[in-house]
């Protein structure tokens, strides 16, 4: 935890998106305790909480953007052609299909509070073939309750969550670089 909090420090807002973006994608970012250090550094000075929340969402969104793109171009093809390996017949891609055309759009809102739904959901829907337009809708919904809801937490809860005794080095290299 320390390791982010020290990049958001660093790179500010920058590095929210970044990490959020790569972190939807699939790479090992803990998205959910980004976002509450986030919200602790909004409560404390650093960050202001409404420009956090918008890069948050901006940053979610490009990485499930770029995750459907991912899902629509390449899924259906390494399915068919390595599902086998992880058990995945063509007759359970097919039902997970069908579910999805189904459940999708709620499946992509709510998935954004289970770790690793959260990711699948993109492609997923991009696999599926979900209108472009009705993913955004639905997958901006999901960031936009899950950032301000984590977010939240971080301000509201910051200054009672351990995050390693940081407090008082984040405020030193606040006002060293002034």
């Amino acid at each position: 935890m320390a390791f982010i909090q020290d990049i958001v420090i660093q790179y500010g807002y920058f590095a929210i998106f970044l990490c959020l973006t790569l972190g939807i994608i699939g790479l090992p970012v803990p998205d959910e305790i980004l976002m509450m250090i986030v919200g602790y550094l909004s409560s404390i000075g650093l960050l202001y909480f409404p420009v956090s929340l918008v890069i948050s969402v901006l940053g979610a969104m490009s990485g499930m953007l770029c995750s459907y793109a991912l899902g629509r171009k390449f899924g259906k093809p390494l399915l068919w052609k390595y599902g086998k390996w992880v058990r995945l017949t063509p007759k359970r891609i097919e039902k997970t299909e069908s579910w999805f055309e189904r459940y999708g759009p709620w499946a992509i809102c709510i998935g954004y509070y289970i770790p690793g739904l959260r990711h699948l959901t993109c492609y997923l829907a991009g696999m599926s073939g979900m209108n472009p337009r009705k993913y955004i809708r639905y997958s901006g919904l999901g960031a936009l309750c899950w950032c301000a809801i984590f977010i939240s937490i971080g301000y509201f809860l910051g200054g009672h969550i351990d995050f390693k005794d940081y407090h008082g080095s984040i405020l030193k290299l606040f006002y060293s670089r002034e």
